[in-house]
Parts: C-alpha cells; structure tokens; sequence
C-alpha cells in the first residue's frame, strides 16, 4: 500500500477520495470472529447541506458519488472546494464527502488549523455550535460559514454486537493500542455504537503520521 507522504498518494488524496483506509487486522486482543478492526486516516473534508451544494456548484446541482467509504451508505463525491480561512488563508482542494447532511461542517487535522489560521476546537461531528466559521469557494458560488471548523474528536464506529462484545456503550471512551515503529496508546477514542455500523476507528491524518500507521504491526481497542 502507498504511504501516505508519497506524492503520488497526495494525488489521490485529492483526486479520490479524502480518506485514506488502512485496513489493519487485529492480530492481538479480543475479536468477534466476524468483525474486523479498521483504523482509517480521515483528511481533511467538507460535509455540505443540500442548499450550499446548489449554491456552490449551480442550481439543481447534487453530488456525484465517486468512490465508496467503508461505512455503508457513505461516499467521496468528484465535487471538491476551496476552503478559506482569515486573511485569506486556504486550502484550494479539500473533497466533499456524502450524503448531504441539516448542516455543514468543515473537518481539518490540526496542522491544516495552522495552514489556515483557524484555532481548531476537538468536537465529536455535528457539535458545532460556537465553532469557528470560514468560506467555501465553489466552481459556481460562495457560502459562508459562520460556525462548523472542527477537528474531528477520534472516535470509533461499531455495531452494537461489537459494544456488547468489548463491553461499552455508544458515548463511552476506549483506547487504541497501536503497535509498530512508532509504537502509540490513543486515548480518549469516543465509542458511535449503532445498529449498522462496522467496526472501524477514525484518526485524523496528524495521528495516524504519528503512529507510523501504515507500518503497524497490530492495533487493539482497550476499555477505558
């Protein structure tokens, strides 16, 4: 698999799909034989409303599914945006990812906060209120947002077999051990249990660089 760091990769990043999966079997700790544990690197992406979709790439507009995410119903879209922080600061090419959701929201890793010159808050997603805004720049229009820059709070999904299983419950925390070159404990890892999802945990692009995740040997989530 292609590290992350490579310029061919950040191609893709940009290209298809602005998140990076890292499909790591667990091979220590307790698994339900049917469920695997994905550890997936989550750049930078927009999530966007059905009104600024129209706004940004034309009237009638929606987006265009252009790959598949690990979670079921979920997608990158073609469509990508200019985000735009204060004196003009931006990122010229940050994916949309689908379905349209009642807000939208900006995700950034905390090294794209400095880029931009936004002082990131760590909010579970769709914990908006009193967050910085931006400017999104469309091929068709601008919308600005006047909250909804987050980092995303590391989390992991699961159904709710998987939490009976390990023992926790949807707004619980866990941990992930990750064991390899740059061997790392992530704390604070908030359990989203529900009736559908797979197991899969969601790291920002900072910490999966910072635990070598492409070169791991074995990853285990740990109660709290």
């Amino acid at each position: 698999m292609s590290t992350a760091t490579s310029p061919g990769q950040h191609r893709v990043d940009r290209e298809i799909v602005e998140r990076i999966v890292r499909e790591i079997v667990l091979r220590s700790g307790p698994v339900r034989p049917e469920s695997k544990l994905v550890v997936s690197i989550s750049a930078r992406h927009v999530h966007l409303t059905d009104q600024d979709v129209e706004t940004l790439f034309g009237p009638g507009r929606t987006l265009t599914p252009e790959k598949d995410l690990y979670q079921d119903g979920f997608y990158a879209a073609a469509e990508t945006v200019m985000v735009v922080g204060p004196r003009r600061r931006m990122l010229p090419s940050v994916r949309v990812l689908g379905p349209t959701r009642p807000y939208s929201q900006v995700e950034l890793a905390f090294t794209d906060g400095i880029s931009l010159g936004i002082d990131l808050p760590v909010r579970a997603s769709g914990k908006i209120d009193g967050t910085p805004g931006c400017v999104l720049v469309g091929p068709h229009g601008v919308v600005e947002l006047k909250q909804g820059v987050i980092r995303a709070e590391r989390h992991v999904h699961m159904s709710l077999a998987d939490a009976a299983h390990y023992g926790v419950q949807n707004g619980d925390w866990m941990s992930l051990k990750i064991d390899g070159s740059c061997s790392t404990i992530f704390r604070d890892l908030l359990v989203r249990a529900d009736a559908t999802s797979k197991l899969e945990v969601h790291l920002d692009t900072d910490e999966g660089n910072a635990a070598d995740l492409e070169h791991a040997t074995s990853v285990e989530l740990l109660r709290q």
